[in-house]
C-alpha cells in the first residue's frame, strides 16, 4: 500500500533510532537496558520499527516510536508506544481463555484415536470463539475521535497479527492523545526469514493487515500521495465535496489529516453514489494546475459499470447534450438545443447473471468530457444505450445497495513534476 503520510522528517528520526539501537545494543533504550537487540538478528525474528512525528494542541513537535508485534514476548517497552489493547483488557482476556485452551492441549497430548481428534476439534472451536472475542475487544481510535474494533474494520477473515503493526500503534496513540500526525516512516530492523526484508530498509505499511485498518483510522483510502496531490479511492455514498446536508465528504476527510490542503481541494468530482478514484490537491498551486489539466481534457479516465439488461453493441461513442432540470434538481434532462454536449466512448466487457437471476452488462466507459451525470445519462437515455446503470436511483430502477459505477483508472502528466501518473482501482463489484 501507499505510505499515507509524508515520510520526512520521520525517516530521519527512524534512521537515528536504528543507529542508536545498534550503538547501545539494547531495545529498551529508555528503560533498564535489559532487552538486547541480538534477539532480532535470529533469522525470522526481525521487526519493523516505526516513527511518527506529530504536533500537540500547542503546536509542539512530538516524536513517537513503535515496534511491530512483540519484542522477546514483551507487548510494551518503556519509551515505545504501548499496545492499543490496554493491559487490563488483555489480562482479563487471557484469564478467561488461556487456561481452558491449555487444558484441552494437555488432554490432547494424552489422548489417542477418535478421542484425540474430538479434543482437537473442540480446542479449535474454542480457539475460534476466543479469537472472535479478542478481535471485538481490540479497538483502535480513529482520526474523527471514534473507535473501531477489528471485527468492525474487516469484512473478510482477519489476518493474524492485525493491529500489531507499527502504523496502527502509532496512529492509535496519536489520536488517543489529541496529537496531529504530520509524518510517518517504518524500517525493518534485524534478520528476516528467507531474505524477505533487508535490515534498516524502509517499507510502507503492509497491505494484508494495514490497508483496511489505516483506511478506517484515517477515513481515507489513499492510492497515491506526494507533496502536491493525493489520489483517493472514494466509497459509494460519500460526497466528494461538502453538501447542504450534514454528511462526510472526501474534502473534509482530507483536510482533517492534511490541514494545509486548500479548502476546496478536490480537482474534480464524483457523484455521491459513484465510487472510485478522485484527485485531491494539497496545495493551491497544484489545484490550479490540475484544474487546467481537466479544462484541457488532459486527464484520461476509465469507469466500469453494470447496466440493467443485455447490451448487444460491442463498442461505440455517445454524444448527447443535457442541461439541468431546474424544476426537478438534481436531475439533468436531454436538451439538444441549449444543453452542453457530453461525449463518452464505451466498450462491452461481459454479460453477467446477478444473484436474483437477472442479467446485467459490464461496461467500460471512457468519458471525453465531464458533464454532470454524464455516464448515468448516456447509459439510461433512449438516445444513448437505453439501459440504466444498476442501482441508479435517479435514472434507473432505484438504489438497492449501491450504484454500480466505479472510477477504475486515472492517468495524467503530473502538473508539478512532469512525471506520468497512472493509478488503477478494480471495481468492488
Amino acid at each position: 500500500m501507499v505510505a499515507p503520510l509524508p515520510e520526512y522528517p520521520a525517516k530521519t528520526h527512524a534512521r537515528y533510532l536504528a543507529t542508536l539501537l545498534e550503538r547501545t545494543g539494547y531495545l529498551d533504550i529508555d528503560g533498564e537496558l535489559a532487552v538486547p537487540i541480538s534477539s532480532l538478528f535470529v533469522p525470522g525474528e526481525g521487526r519493523m520499527i516505526g516513527v511518527l512525528v506529530a504536533l500537540d494542541s500547542a503546536g509542539n513537535e512530538v516524536i513517537l516510536k513503535a515496534f511491530s508485534g512483540t519484542l522477546t514476548a514483551e507487548r510494551d517497552l518503556q519509551g515505545w508506544v504501548p499496545h492499543p489493547m490496554e493491559t487490563e483488557v488483555y489480562t482479563a482476556f487471557l484469564a478467561k481463555w488461556d487456561a481452558p485452551i491449555k487444558k484441552l492441549g494437555a488432554a490432547i497430548a494424552e489422548a489417542s484415536g477418535p478421542r484425540k481428534q474430538e479434543l482437537i476439534d473442540k480446542r479449535a472451536a474454542l480457539s475460534r470463539v476466543a479469537l472472535d472475542e479478542y478481535n471485538t475487544r481490540f479497538t483502535l481510535k480513529t482520526i474523527d475521535g471514534t473507535s473501531r474494533s477489528l471485527t468492525e474494520i474487516f469484512d473478510t477473515p482477519i489476518p493474524t497479527g492485525s493491529g500489531d503493526c507499527c502504523a496502527p500503534k502509532l496512529l492509535h496513540y496519536a489520536f488517543t492523545h489529541n496529537l496531529r500526525p504530520i509524518s510517518m516512516a517504518e524500517c525493518f530492523f534485524g534478520a528476516a526469514k528467507g531474505g524477505e526484508r533487508v535490515h534498516k530498509t524502509f517499507y510502507p505499511p503492509c497491505t494484508e493487515r494495514c490497508a483496511l485498518i489505516l483506511k478506517a483510522m484515517l477515513g481515507l483510502d489513499i492510492r497515491y500521495r506526494d507533496a502536491h496531490l493525493l489520489v483517493v479511492n472514494k466509497e459509494s455514498g460519500t460526497l466528494s465535496v461538502p453538501g447542504k446536508v450534514s454528511r462526510e465528504s472526501v474534502e473534509t476527510q482530507v483536510r482533517r489529516l492534511f490541514v494545509q490542503a486548500p479548502r476546496q481541494c478536490a480537482a474534480h468530482r464524483l457523484d455521491m453514489d459513484t465510487s472510485g478514484l478522485l484527485i485531491i490537491a494539497l496545495t493551491k498551486e497544484a489545484l490550479s494546475a490540475l484544474h487546467q489539466l481537466f479544462r484541457e481534457q488532459a486527464v484520461y479516465r476509465e469507469y466500469e459499470a453494470l447496466l440493467e439488461g443485455v447490451i448487444k453493441t460491442e463498442q461505440g461513442k455517445i454524444s448527447l447534450a443535457f442541461s439541468a432540470d431546474r424544476d426537478n434538481r438534481p436531475y439533468q434532462r436531454y436538451d439538444p438545443i441549449e444543453g452542453k454536449v457530453g461525449i463518452t466512448r464505451f466498450a462491452r466487457k461481459a454479460v453477467e447473471k446477478q444473484a436474483d437471476g437477472s442479467l446485467a452488462t459490464r461496461m467500460r466507459f471512457i468519458p471525453l468530457t465531464g458533464r454532470t451525470h454524464q455516464l448515468r445519462l448516456h447509459a439510461a437515455h433512449p438516445e444513448g444505450l437505453d439501459s440504466p446503470i444498476l442501482g441508479d436511483r435517479l435514472y434507473g430502477s432505484g438504489l438497492v445497495d449501491r450504484l454500480y459505477l466505479h472510477a477504475t483508472l486515472l492517468s495524467f502528466i503530473h502538473p508539478m513534476t512532469g512525471e506520468q501518473v497512472t493509478i488503477e482501482s478494480p471495481p468492488p463489484f
